[in-house]
C-alpha cells in the first residue's frame, strides 16, 4: 500500500492540504554535532536495534484448530500489479497447498467497477470464504450485504485501518501491521540515523485518511526530538507520484540544498519516482537525503536499498506470512474458534540485514502453522 510523511516540533499540519502542495518552514541551519534530545535518541536507538533484528521479538503464534478439509477460498485482489496485494495472494496460495484447499484469485484491476465485478463473481462461486485483498470495503457495500446474506465469511488484508476482527464491515479478521508501530519506528530510524539532527521531508497522500493519519503519527514521533526539523510535508497523491514527485524533489533540492538530510514516505513508491531527480542533481545514491519507506517493502524498494540507490531502509510487511495467516483465520472461523489476535512484529530492512533478499520473510511461521493445522 502506498504512503509517507515527516516533521518538526514547532509545526502543526493542516489536515486539508491541497493535492500536490507543500508545507515548508524554511531552511534550517545545520544541527549541532551533539543531539538536542539525548534521552529520546537513546530510546529510539534501542527500538531501532530491536526492529532491525532478522527475527524481531513479537507475540508468538497461538494454538488453534486442526485443518478443515475441502475448503475453497476466493481472493478478490484490488489489483495484482500492487506488489503487496500480489505477495499476500502468493502466501495464500502456498498455505492452501499445505491445507489441501483450493484458491482462486480474481483481479479487480484497480478500479471501483472492476473490484465490484470481481467481488460479485467471487460470491457467485459460493466459496467457503472470500478475501478482501487490499481495497476499501466501502467500495463494495452491496457485495458485502450479499456475502452476509449467504453466510460467506470474509477476511481482510489491509481492508481496514486496524488488525483483528471488525464489526463494520463484518470481517473475521483484518490482516495488517499496526500503523502506529510502523509510523513510530520509521521516525525513530530517522532520529537514530541522524543522531537526532535531521532535516526531514515527509511524503504523504492527504486524500487518503489512512495515509494522512500515518504521516501525522510520524510527525508526532519526530517532534519528540527537539533538534529534528521538519523542512516540508509534500502532499502528492499516490496516483500522481510518477508525474509530480520528480518536480517536487527538484524544488526541494533548490530550497534545502544542505538542510535536507532525511525523508519518510508513507509508501516506498515515492522514492522510486524521486530517484531520477536526485540522480539528475548528482546526489549520491548512498548519501543524503537518506530515505525510509513507512510501509510495504515491495521488491523494488529492496532492490534500491540493497544497491544503495536513493533508499536506505523500509518498514516492510511480511506478505507471505500474512497470506498464511489469512487461511489460518478462515480455519479458525470454520471451527467456530476466535480469531488468533496475531500481529506481525514491526521490522526495519536495510542493506546490512536483508542479505540481498527482495522481501521480508518472517522466520518460523510455516512450521508453526503446520503444527497448528496438523499438516
Amino acid at each position: 500500500m502506498r504512503c509517507a510523511v515527516a516533521l518538526t516540533i514547532a509545526v502543526t499540519v493542516v489536515a486539508g492540504c491541497e493535492r500536490g502542495t507543500s508545507t515548508g518552514v524554511g531552511p534550517s541551519p545545520a544541527g549541532p554535532a551533539k543531539s538536542g534530545c539525548p534521552t529520546v535518541l537513546a530510546r529510539a536507538a534501542a527500538s531501532v536495534q530491536r526492529a532491525e533484528k532478522t527475527d524481531p521479538a513479537g507475540k508468538k503464534l497461538a494454538g488453534g484448530p486442526r485443518a478443515a478439509s475441502g475448503k475453497s477460498i476466493v481472493y478478490v485482489a484490488q489489483t495484482m500489479t500492487n506488489p503487496g496485494v500480489a505477495g499476500a495472494a502468493q502466501g495464500v496460495a502456498e498455505a492452501a497447498r499445505v491445507l489441501g484447499w483450493t484458491v482462486r484469485v480474481i483481479d479487480g484491476q484497480g478500479t471501483p467497477a472492476g473490484i465490484q465485478a470481481a467481488f460479485s463473481q467471487a460470491i457467485a462461486l459460493r466459496p467457503s470464504g472470500i478475501v478482501i485483498g487490499g481495497f476499501d470495503p466501502d467500495l463494495t457495500s452491496q457485495q458485502l450485504g450479499r456475502a452476509a446474506a449467504e453466510h460467506i465469511p470474509l477476511v481482510g488484508w489491509h481492508a481496514v485501518a486496524s488488525p483483528g476482527p471488525s464489526k463494520h464491515p463484518e470481517l473475521v479478521s483484518n490482516i495488517t501491521t499496526k500503523v502506529e508501530d510502523v509510523a513510530k519506528i520509521s521516525a525513530d530510524w530517522v532520529i537514530t540515523h541522524s543522531n537526532g539532527n535531521a532535516g526531514v521531508v515527509v511524503f504523504t497522500d492527504a486524500s487518503i485518511p489512512f495515509a494522512r493519519n500515518k504521516s501525522e503519527l510520524i510527525k508526532k514521533e519526530l517532534a519528540t526530538c527537539s533538534s529534528v526539523k521538519l523542512l516540508a510535508e509534500e502532499n502528492i497523491p499516490i496516483s500522481d507520484t510518477s508525474s509530480r514527485t520528480p518536480q517536487e524533489v527538484s524544488s526541494l533540492l533548490s530550497r534545502f540544498p544542505d538542510a535536507w538530510t532525511h525523508s519518510v514516505a508513507i509508501n516506498d513508491v515515492y522514492f522510486a519516482d524521486a530517484a531520477p531527480a536526485l540522480r539528475a542533481a548528482r546526489k549520491k545514491g548512498a548519501g543524503a537525503p537518506y530515505n525510509i519507506g513507512a510501509g510495504d517493502g515491495d521488491p523494488s524498494a529492496f532492490q534500491r536499498i540493497n544497491s544503495k540507490q536513493f533508499q536506505a531502509a523500509t518498514v516492510p510487511e511480511p506478505f507471505s506470512q500474512q497470506g498464511w495467516q489469512i487461511l489460518d483465520e478462515f480455519n479458525r472461523a470454520f471451527a467456530r474458534a476466535p480469531a488468533s489476535g496475531y500481529v506481525a512484529p514491526v521490522h526495519i530492512s536495510t542493506a546490512a540485514n536483508s542479505h540481498g533478499a527482495t522481501t521480508w520473510d518472517l522466520p518460523g511461521y510455516r512450521a508453526a502453522y503446520r503444527k497448528i493445522w496438523g499438516r
